[in-house]
């Protein structure tokens, strides 16, 4: 799986972006998918994952620090997947990297280490 992210800018305070993350492969509708972030200095975080939970069923799963801001989405028929950024924060300045987990690994599902692929970051920088 190749990931390919997209959308980053500067934007002000209270601003909105989104990202988008387009994947190659067959079977991008079975993975799990996940956007993380990493600011300078700091340890990559999770911040949001849509997980395909069979029979055509999708749950996302979000990083405290943005639920209610952020909504992740994906469109299976464009192999995309992506990240509505609203009422941004300076502190979510961040390169922001999307990745991709197979189905058959195990664990929670925004965990750093349960993702097996990941694209190049797109930088957000949020201005107060």
């Amino acid at each position: 799986v190749q990931l390919q992210a997209s959308g980053g800018g500067l934007v002000q305070a209270g601003g909105s972006l989104r990202l988008s993350c387009a994947a190659s492969g067959r079977t991008f509708s079975t993975y799990r998918m996940g956007w993380f972030r990493q600011a300078p200095g700091k340890e990559r975080e999770s911040v949001a994952a849509i997980n395909w939970s069979g029979g055509g069923a999708y749950y996302s799963y979000y990083a405290d620090s943005v639920k209610g801001r952020f909504t992740i989405s994906r469109d299976n028929a464009k192999n995309t997947v992506y990240l509505q950024m609203n009422s941004l924060k300076p502190e979510d300045t961040a390169v922001y990297y999307c990745a991709a987990s197979s189905p058959t690994r195990v664990g929670p599902t925004l965990a750093v280490s349960l993702y097996d692929y990941w694209g190049r970051g797109t930088l957000v920088t949020v201005s107060s």
